[in-house]
C-alpha cells in the first residue's frame, strides 16, 4: 500500500513510518512543515495525516479533487474546520478516528454497551491524561468516548459537562464528566467510570507505546482502499460496528 504520510516528523508520523514496512505498507512521501502533500498525491494509493487540526480541511480538500482515500489522526478540530472535512467525505472514503488503538476502540463499544444497558443512576464520568506537549484537551479519544455515553444513554450533546469548578451543586442523572491531565511523558491513559449505588464500574485503557496507534493507523489505511466515500470510524476497521456516520 504506497502511503502519502503528512506530519511525518511528529511524534505519530514517526511511529508510523517506523513500523510502515511490518505492516506491508510503503511511506512514497513524507510530508511535513515546509513541503507541499499536493505534488506527492498522484503517486500514493492512501493519504495518512497526523498533522495539525489547521492542516487537515485544505489536505481533504485536495485528496477529494484527485480521490485520494483519507485516515485522520488530527484532533481539536474547529466547528468550520469540521464541517469543510466532512464535506469532502461526499466524494472520499475516509477513517476519521480520535485513537487508532484496538484496545481503545474495544473500550469505546464497551462504553456504548455499559451507557445503554446501566441505568441513569449509574453516573458516567470520563478522565484522561496525556503528556505535557498535548496541545488540546479533553483529547479525541475521550470526546469518543464522550459520545458513546451519549448515544448509549440516548442524551443531548448538553449532558457533557468538561470538568467542574466553584460551587457546581449537586450533580444530576443525566450528567457526564469529562476531565483532562496532563503532565510528564504519558502516552495516553483513559478511564471511564459508572459510579452507581453501592458500586462502580470502572473501563481503563492505558498506552505504554504509540506504536498501538501506528500500528492501527496503517490498519486503517489498508481497509479504507476502495471503501465507498463517507467517514468510517475504527468500530467499522474493526469490525465492531456496521456502517458510515452521516
Amino acid at each position: 500500500m504506497p502511503i502519502l504520510l503528512n506530519g511525518a516528523r511528529g511524534r505519530m508520523g514517526q511511529a508510523i513510518a517506523a513500523v510502515a514496512e511490518e505492516e506491508g505498507c510503503r511511506i512514497v512521501a513524507e510530508c511535513d512543515i515546509g513541503s507541499n502533500p499536493v505534488e506527492h498525491l498522484p503517486n500514493c494509493g492512501v493519504v495518512v495525516d497526523f498533522s495539525s487540526h489547521e492542516s487537515t480541511p485544505d489536505l481533504a480538500e485536495e485528496c477529494a479533487a484527485q480521490g485520494k482515500p483519507l485516515v485522520i489522526g488530527t484532533t481539536g478540530h474547529t466547528p468550520e474546520e469540521t464541517e469543510r472535512i466532512k464535506a469532502c467525505a461526499e466524494k472520499i472514503p475516509m477513517v476519521w478516528a480520535g485513537n487508532y488503538s484496538i484496545g481503545v476502540n474495544l473500550l469505546i463499544h464497551l462504553t456504548r454497551q455499559a451507557a445503554k444497558l446501566l441505568p441513569e443512576s449509574y453516573h458516567p464520568e470520563i478522565v484522561e491524561m496525556h503528556h505535557r506537549h498535548k496541545k488540546d484537551a479533553p483529547s479525541g479519544t475521550a470526546e469518543n468516548l464522550l459520545e458513546a455515553v451519549l448515544e448509549g444513554r440516548q442524551w443531548e450533546p448538553e449532558a457533557a459537562l468538561r470538568s467542574r469548578s466553584g460551587l457546581t451543586g449537586e450533580r444530576p442523572d443525566q450528567e457526564v464528566g469529562v476531565h483532562a491531565l496532563r503532565g510528564g511523558s504519558v502516552v495516553g491513559e483513559h478511564t471511564v467510570v459508572f459510579a452507581g449505588p453501592s458500586e462502580r464500574i470502572e473501563f481503563s485503557h492505558s498506552a505504554g507505546d504509540r506504536s498501538i496507534f501506528a500500528r492501527g493507523a496503517l490498519t486503517a489505511a489498508k481497509w479504507v482502499a476502495g471503501k465507498k466515500p463517507g467517514i468510517y470510524r475504527m468500530g467499522e476497521v474493526l469490525g465492531l460496528t456496521d456502517g458510515t456516520e452521516d
